[in-house]
């Protein structure tokens, strides 16, 4: 199968060399460009050369773990969505996932079609708004403003790095304004319904350190109890 040079091209890292094998074998039936790494020390070679569009990332990998190498990629900058395998899907562990930065979790053992639905998820979630979507202005929050034509938050500091989830959780605030969406809501534009409360409050949470001035005392991302989640612009 010749797969077009656009093709989203996805880095799977596993050190499950079966596993490995057969993800690569069907992620690529599927569409994708594939290179795979064995452990986080080759994945980081990897990415220093190449720009990925997506990162298939297992939790429980000798030396540096899954979770480890997705923190230690969102404090140096790497904005690559991740979606995290795992043979723990507690919901406390997929917690601990977004908590880390991660972008969605696949509890092990999992049907290869449910991890190419979300895969296409998160690309699709990831991806700019297209030019035909009614355009909404730009959003004062303080000293920083969100541009939803660009999924771009701004402030004296320049862009403002976004995982995902928040770009795709601020963008689903900023087009509705003053008014209180649910968790469900929240899921549903995320691309992951079946996410649960706990798992959208940690999101938030994380939503609020970029643009709250102090997020123990939020002013924009309100929480509204028993409801959900309000964005309130202003200056």
């Amino acid at each position: 199968m010749t797969l077009s040079a656009d093709a989203p091209h996805l880095l799977v890292v596993d050190d499950d060399a079966r596993l490995r094998a057969l993800l690569q074998r069907f992620l690529a039936e599927q569409g994708f460009r594939i290179t795979a790494a064995a452990d986080a020390a080759a994945a980081r070679h990897a990415l220093a050369s190449v720009s990925f569009d997506l990162m298939v990332l297992d939790v429980m990998m000798p030396g540096e773990s899954g979770l480890e190498l997705t923190e230690s990629l969102r404090r140096e900058g790497l904005d690559v969505p991740i979606l995290m395998l795992t043979a723990r899907g507690a919901p406390d562990d997929r917690v601990t996932g977004f908590e880390h930065g991660v972008d969605d979790y696949l509890a092990k053992p999992f049907d290869p079609r449910e991890l190419a639905l979300r895969i296409r998820t998160i690309l699709r979630r990831a991806a700019p708004p297209p030019v035909l979507e009614p355009a909404t202005g730009p959003v004062q929050l303080g000293i920083r403003w969100f541009d939803p034509q660009r999924a771009e938050l701004r402030g004296p500091e320049g862009v403002v790095r976004l995982t995902g989830g928040e770009q795709a959780l601020l963008m689903a605030l900023a087009q509705r304004p003053n008014e209180v969406l649910s968790r469900e809501d929240i899921g549903v534009a995320l691309g992951t319904p079946e996410a649960g409360e706990r798992a959208i409050d940690v999101q938030v949470t994380r939503l609020r350190r970029k643009v709250e001035p102090d997020p123990r005392e939020p002013r924009f991302v309100q929480t509204v109890r028993h409801r959900g989640y309000v964005l309130r612009p202003g200056p």
